[in-house]
């Protein structure tokens, strides 16, 4: 896999992670109950459980393309469209400036042990891994489960590192007004980078 893709992977996964969702609700609520510390482990269950969805992601993939490189392919186009649809809604919330992030009630015990279960039983998570990883993986590489192992280790790294990150803001981030101003200029220029992402996937001849 080329340097240059490693990096817009990797600039990719940080912009969509930086965005405030359920993920960064539940550690954000988890640090702000029990402190940093109740934070730190919400975000490491959470990382957890998206390296359970990257080894479902590389199996499935990684059949479909020994199966049928016609299919991968039309999962890629797929997974763009799906793309291009999470940067209109992003930009939508950046234009209404209204948030789907809310702040849930995280009990303070058992957090590392609940952050794999949302995870793991998110739905939207494994939609998510099915849709972004093969967007930087060729159907003519020479190891293509390897590439999406790769991908899927450094997604689950930098997600959780971005959670982690939200862990030590706490309510720093949502606590004063400037949070609001702050989650939508994410919320625009993550919106901004699907769409291009989307429509490099649409226009690519490969």
């Amino acid at each position: 896999m080329e340097p240059h893709t490693l990096l817009m992977f990797a600039a990719a996964t940080l912009s969509l992670n930086l965005i405030p969702g359920p993920d960064v609700a539940y550690v954000v609520s988890s640090a702000m109950r029990g402190r940093l510390r109740a934070g730190i482990r919400a975000a490491l269950g959470l990382g957890l459980g998206y390296l359970v969805h990257t080894a479902a992601a590389v199996l499935g993939l990684s059949a479909l393309i020994l199966s049928s490189a016609f299919l991968f392919a039309l999962v890629k186009y797929l997974g763009a469209l799906y793309l291009l649809y999470l940067g209109l809604m992003a930009l939508r919330n950046c234009w209404r400036g209204g948030s789907p992030l809310t702040l849930t009630q995280a009990p303070v015990r058992g957090l590392f042990r609940q952050g794999v279960v949302v995870s793991v039983l998110n739905p939207k998570v494994a939609i998510f891994f099915l849709s972004f990883l093969p967007q930087f993986v060729s159907v003519s590489s020479a190891n293509p489960a390897g590439e999406l192992m790769l991908l899927g280790l450094l997604f689950s790294l930098l997600a959780t590192l971005s959670n982690s990150l939200y862990a030590c803001l706490g309510g720093l981030v949502f606590g004063n007004p400037a949070g609001a101003r702050y989650t939508r200029l994410l919320e625009g220029g993550s919106g901004l980078l699907l769409l291009g992402l989307g429509a490099r996937i649409a226009l690519s001849r490969h």
